[in-house]
């Protein structure tokens, strides 16, 4: 099956633009600070948004209509206070990287990679330890959300629990993985740590895009 095409809005970046591949608007995003993008599904829907403001179209996602009106009631709605990470890898292993972001405005606070030869699940738990690490850095009282159990699961077990070997092309990656871990055992902190609904709120605020 052919791949659905997306369109990629960039408001605010080195390149404003609607971009149809994610390389192109990765290119017109990286290293400017406050970048503002989203992806699209139909050209029609990325134009509006283009023509329109951010702030309307931030965070925001199509809601799967898996829950029914009283589940949704019971989950509620994000805390703002607050700050989401998540993790992209173009294949497993594959090119990865994660980063997060203020949950409120999408203001991207911290970013990492890509690495060489990572998978998505490392690129979560590298995520929440560096977003704990940020949090107590700023003596911060906001929670943190992550999509990922697993990565939450690692963490509370101190320890990251990848079956991917070592080698050459990972040894990066694998050292920040081995920092973070040592982070874990030699720090406490009070961050609590939540599992953002996607179901009921759409993509998490750190999504790249790339799904």
């Amino acid at each position: 099956m052919a791949k659905k095409e997306k369109f990629y809005v960039v408001w605010e970046g080195n390149r404003p633009g609607i971009y149809t591949k994610w390389d192109d608007c990765k290119a017109a995003v990286k290293g400017y600070s406050g970048a503002k993008y989203k992806s699209f599904e139909d050209f029609a829907e990325a134009k509006k948004a283009y023509n329109g403001n951010y702030n309307d179209y931030k965070g925001k996602a199509k809601t799967k209509k898996t829950l029914s009106s009283a589940e949704l009631e019971k989950i509620g709605e994000p805390n703002l206070y607050s700050i989401a990470v998540d993790a992209a890898s173009s294949g497993n292993p594959g090119k990865m990287e994660y980063r997060g972001v203020d949950t409120q405005t999408g203001k991207q606070l911290f970013h990492q990679g890509p690495f060489q030869q990572g998978t998505n699940n490392i690129g979560e738990f590298l995520a929440l330890v560096h977003g704990l690490a940020y949090l107590k850095q700023k003596n911060s009282d906001r929670l943190i959300y992550s999509d990922s159990k697993i990565a939450i699961g690692w963490v509370k077990k101190k320890a990251c629990k990848t079956k991917l070997q070592r080698n050459a092309k990972n040894a990066a990656m694998f050292d920040l993985v081995d920092r973070a871990v040592v982070w874990l055992k030699q720090n406490t902190y009070l961050t609590k740590i939540v599992k953002w609904e996607t179901k009921a709120w759409g993509e998490i605020p750190a999504d790249f895009g790339r799904k």
